[in-house]
């Protein structure tokens, strides 16, 4: 229990460090949605500037996952200062320029940033200044600067992490609010899940209760099964579980435990396991929660089929239980990496009985009277 608590608190301790400085005012007006694709990021840059740094941005933001095809997380569209009206409606927006050089950039960001933040940066207090909605709805503007070019380099290879990690979580936002619609949301199921085990998580309507086992604590949410764009969920968990557990090889075992049991075929000949390729594990804070989120390929054990996968597990102290909350893909004609961000919107949708307000379990349980 000491274990998990030092590593969490260790862990939510560091996801702080970074200094968030909010730049502008709202005017108040009614702001239009932000436009444009969810992975692409517009930079206002000067052309020599995103040359020297070019690089480094592709690695802090144009990582690739293997959904097995090779994928970017994010695309960098590079934009001339002077562009920058025409594209201050889009999603993602991020200024890259150091401070007291002579490019527009720098200049612009000299105007905007108060002096206070400017001795910060120069201090090296700073180098990251985030605005939500600055001229669109639903919009992340980032601004990245330095005290020189080669801070900024330096800098944006240091906090590459968190980097990626504001406009992942920017375009979570977004999409998880182009899913949800309450309309269509299978309050009945989440009810039912409430009551029987304590935990919720967001139904839509064209998922279904594929398995519910209150013996094995498993239960498989299902989308489109038999096609070629299946989605699937499941949470796993294990009371008076050990802290212990939550180790990726231990991770490794109890999926690959669940999935040859409940994911196999009808003559039992062949069942899911965890590929050996592109596997990752990393520690992450999920849901104000100590984490290891782990994430690779899944593939039949006969070879016939396979997918990405995203997998989150950590203990609730509360509880005292092991949680483990999954979603696959099954796509092979497509590319996957928006079908995987779907999965993982949801399985973020998770909450506790603990967690809910006392309005909304009421609202809930309702549903089974």
């Amino acid at each position: 229990m000491e274990f998990i608590i030092y590593l969490k608190r260790l862990f939510l301790l560091a996801a702080t460090l970074t200094v968030f400085f909010l730049l502008f005012i709202s005017c108040g007006e009614s702001k239009k949605p932000a436009i444009g694709q969810e992975d692409e990021i517009i930079v206002i840059a000067d052309s020599t500037d995103y040359l020297n740094l070019e690089s480094s941005l592709l690695t802090a933001f144009s990582r690739v996952i293997y959904t097995p095809q090779p994928e970017v997380l994010f695309n960098l569209t590079r934009k001339d200062f002077s562009k920058l009206d025409k594209h201050k409606n889009y999603k993602n927006i991020l200024f890259v320029a150091p401070l007291g050089a002579n490019s527009d950039v720098s200049k612009y960001l000299d105007h905007l940033l108060s002096g206070d933040v400017k001795k910060l940066v120069n201090s090296d207090s700073a180098s990251i200044i985030n605005k939500h909605d600055l001229w669109a709805k639903n919009q992340l503007v980032m601004i990245l600067t330095s005290s020189s070019l080669n801070k900024l380099n330096e800098n944006i290879l240091k906090e590459a992490d968190n980097l990626l990690h504001y406009f992942q979580k920017a375009s979570d936002s977004r999409l998880f609010a182009s899913l949800y619609n309450e309309r269509f949301e299978q309050k009945k199921i989440e009810a039912k899940l409430l009551k029987d085990y304590g935990w919720m998580v967001y139904v839509q309507s064209d998922f279904l209760l594929a398995q519910n086992d209150s013996v094995e604590k498993f239960v498989w949410l299902r989308r489109a099964p038999g096609t070629d764009m299946e989605r699937w969920i499941f949470v796993h968990w294990i009371d008076n579980a050990s802290p212990a557990l939550l180790d990726k090889d231990s991770v490794a075992a109890i999926r690959n435990r669940i999935t040859e049991k409940f994911f196999s075929t009808a003559d039992d000949s062949s069942y899911v396991e965890i590929s050996g390729e592109y596997k990752t594990t990393h520690e992450v804070n999920f849901l104000n929660r100590y984490a290891l989120m782990s994430q690779g390929l899944w593939r039949m054990k006969d070879l016939s089929m396979g997918g990405p996968f995203i997998n989150y597990t950590f203990y609730d102290e509360h509880t005292k239980r092991l949680y483990m909350l999954d979603g696959s893909i099954y796509a092979p004609k497509y590319y996957k990496k928006k079908l995987l961000q779907q999965v993982d919107v949801i399985l973020q949708s998770f909450l506790t009985e603990r967690e809910l307000s006392k309005e909304r379990k009421e609202s809930l349980l309702e549903e089974l009277e």
